[in-house]
């Protein structure tokens, strides 16, 4: 690879989440970075950090040929997460053909690096222990438009490494939490709603979770340790919600949610979906779909990235602490 402190990096997607996490940590070690966003994006995550701005859209060819000159790697982390959208065409175009053009562009342009951030929905399950990335997708007669478009996305990642030589390594990334959620996301809205005493439910399910300052740490480890081709999970602490959510509301004094049976979610949920249904009610958030993912994904084996990318995740009780506080210091209640 070449000398990196001589050329610049893009970062897709650098207003959400993950990708502004991944550019601070960047400038952070000194880089040269260069973010790619919407003229219509919150820019709130990255407006204090010197980046270069490049104005456009993965679905334009020419704004990502413009962005990506001269960069020795791409960090991609575009996602359209809407998982509830009734009307699923934006998710194949933006998680799925966004990335495509991305991928056509950092080859035609010899880019040496492709980080690229996928999901742990896109790995198989794994009834006798813990899921590793050997382990084939299994569920695809649960799986819901946004896994499948999450799904097809990678897999075309995958290929694009196998039969064209994208120099691209794959992170498979659990639920993220963290401080400088500045949207926020839904699930670090849920983690401030218990933590300020403003939810009082929570579903009988259990999670992955990660740092989002760790999600961004594998990144940077992957461009320099990652091999080509191979994908990675990037998950920490697997835990309950009620073991959860007691950590935050117990930060601020406040007492833990009460536990909803999964059976009693489902029912609820059912309901509402045919009701929603025959009243013609679009972009709902309350589905089957969505009670079924929160506890679909089990205890994941994370081995691979600490042996082979030097990975080491911090405690989720560090991070509860350090999102919470975060969250309260700018009363980012949703």
């Amino acid at each position: 690879m070449s000398n990196v402190a001589d050329k610049p990096v893009l970062v897709t997607g650098a207003s959400g989440f993950v990708g502004s996490h991944t550019a601070r940590l960047l400038v952070e070690s000194g880089r040269k970075v260069r973010v790619l966003l919407r003229k219509s994006s919150n820019t709130a995550a990255v407006k204090d950090l010197p980046v270069e701005i490049i104005y456009g859209d993965v679905l334009d060819p020419n704004s990502l040929r413009t962005a990506m000159q001269g960069c020795s790697s791409v960090f991609y982390s575009v996602v359209d997460p809407r998982f509830w959208l009734t009307d699923t065409t934006p998710l194949y175009r933006n998680n799925v053909e966004g990335l495509v053009n991305a991928m056509d562009i950092a080859l035609e342009l010899g880019v040496e690096r492709f980080i690229f951030t996928s999901s742990m929905g896109t790995l198989g399950f794994n009834p006798n222990g813990p899921v590793t990335e050997d382990i084939p997708f299994n569920w695809l007669d649960r799986a819901s438009p946004y896994i499948r478009a999450r799904l097809e996305a990678e897999n075309k990642f995958l290929s694009y490494c196998r039969e064209k030589g994208l120099p691209g390594v794959a992170l498979c990334i659990a639920n993220t939490y963290g401080p400088q959620d500045y949207q926020p996301t839904p699930h670090g809205g849920m983690l401030w709603d218990a933590a300020s005493g403003k939810a009082k439910y929570a579903l009988d399910t259990s999670a992955p979770t990660i740092d989002i300052r760790d999600a961004a740490a594998a990144a940077l480890l992957a461009e320099k340790h990652g091999r080509f081709g191979e994908r990675y999970i990037i998950a920490n602490e697997f835990i309950s919600n009620y073991e959860f959510y007691r950590i935050a509301a117990e930060l601020r004094g406040n007492p833990p949610l009460k536990i909803i049976p999964i059976s009693i979610a489902r029912a609820i949920a059912a309901t509402a979906e045919a009701i929603f249904k025959l009243i013609g009610k679009k972009d709902y958030l309350l589905s089957k779909d969505a009670v079924f993912l929160s506890g679909a994904f089990k205890t994941m084996d994370n081995s691979k990235a600490r042996k082979e990318l030097h990975w080491n995740p911090r405690p989720i009780k560090e991070t509860i602490k350090d999102a919470v506080d975060w969250y309260a210091q700018h009363e980012k209640a949703p």
